[in-house]
């Protein structure tokens, strides 16, 4: 049972100590106690030994310190970590440059895994050499409450997924990119993905807080692809997702479709310097009456959803033209990138 408690924390010194095969990393900012517990407690049950892995808890600008609230004295290789600057894309970066092994694997705080993922994750990477990213095809839910009917074709952008057998490319698919939950990434994509922050006019910031922008977990793949690895998913990686009632509430969902599709369109621009197109031309126009006209329901609301996000998502193109790569990433993200 993993139990709060307020003991020291329990580190390693990566000089006395062998590297650690995989480094496991949970980035956090308030976590659900009951979550979190569970997190810990399937980590715990793992199949691979302790002595081959590390944990990694990145707390992301928590109200009250995880450190205090959380004893992680039941794994030998064990530490907190405080990053202050708020959003998923700063707390990875900063777990990329604290990790020590060359493997890293991302657990979100409501992440339950499987007992034998580190070691099929392990075994992967040994058995697809070519693979620089690659995650779970079986991310199952647990519903604290059931989603209603009319979302339903929505609920998937909660990032659950089912494969009957393993996917990969080595051009960035949907079919095949890992989402975040229990994401798999060598060290070599690792460095190249900080590189490549620092590089672009686009920040691809992740969650941030409230706000429920993505993509990060996509610029991953994007780039493992870019220097010659491939990706992929595999059904042998398991786990289940655990969501709260108001993660299926409709306007929560509305507001993660549209920051999906604002992630998208900033990825595109990013790797391929295409811009959304103005809902404003008069053929965008016409098209846009006729849509509004013929759907109906969730149907329709997802497609005003997608409407919101390219006139945001032009706002911040704009934005990052009219600006250098130095002022559109942040000093403590260009702090990390370059203390590597």
């Amino acid at each position: 049972m993993i139990a709060a408690a307020k003991g020291p924390d329990v580190s390693f010194d990566r000089d006395v100590e062998p590297c650690p095969d995989v480094s496991v990393v949970i980035c956090s900012h308030n976590p659900s106690r009951v979550y979190l517990r569970r997190t810990l407690e399937a980590l715990a049950a793992q199949t691979l030994g302790k002595h081959r892995w590390e944990l990694l808890v990145i707390d992301n600008a928590s109200d009250a310190p995880l450190a205090a609230a959380w004893d992680l004295s039941w794994h030998p290789r064990a530490k907190h970590i405080f990053e202050g600057e708020l959003g998923l894309s700063a707390a990875r970066l900063r777990a990329m440059k604290e990790a020590a092994a060359d493997l890293l694997v991302f657990v979100d705080d409501d992440n339950v895994l499987d007992p034998n993922y580190l070691a099929e994750a392990l075994r992967i990477g040994g058995e697809w050499p070519r693979l620089g990213v690659w995650g779970s095809g079986a991310i199952t839910p647990e519903f604290e409450t059931p989603p209603s009917a009319y979302v339903t074709k929505i609920v998937p952008y909660l990032a659950l997924r089912e494969v009957p057998r393993a996917r990969w490319s080595n051009f960035p698919s949907l079919e095949a990119t890992p989402w975040g939950a229990g994401l798999c990434i060598r060290r070599s994509v690792a460095e190249a993905y900080a590189r490549s922050v620092l590089q672009s006019s686009v920040a691809i910031s992740g969650r941030r807080g409230a706000a429920l922008m993505s993509g990060e977990d996509l610029d991953l793949s994007y780039v493992a692809c870019d220097i010659g690895f491939g990706i992929g998913i595999f059904p042998e990686l398991k786990l289940t997702h655990l969501i709260p009632s108001r993660r299926v509430e409709k306007d929560y969902l509305l507001r993660l479709v549209e920051g999906a599709y604002v992630s998208n369109a900033l990825l595109a621009y990013k790797w391929t310097g295409t811009r959304p197109r103005s809902a404003s031309r008069p053929i965008a126009l016409l098209s846009t009456v006729k849509n509004l006209l013929r759907l109906r329901g969730i149907d329709r609301e997802t497609y005003l959803a997608g409407l919101r996000a390219a006139a945001k998502a032009r706002r911040l193109i704009d934005a990052a033209e009219t600006a250098t790569a130095k002022t559109t990433i942040s000093p403590r993200s260009r702090e990390l990138v370059s203390g590597r």
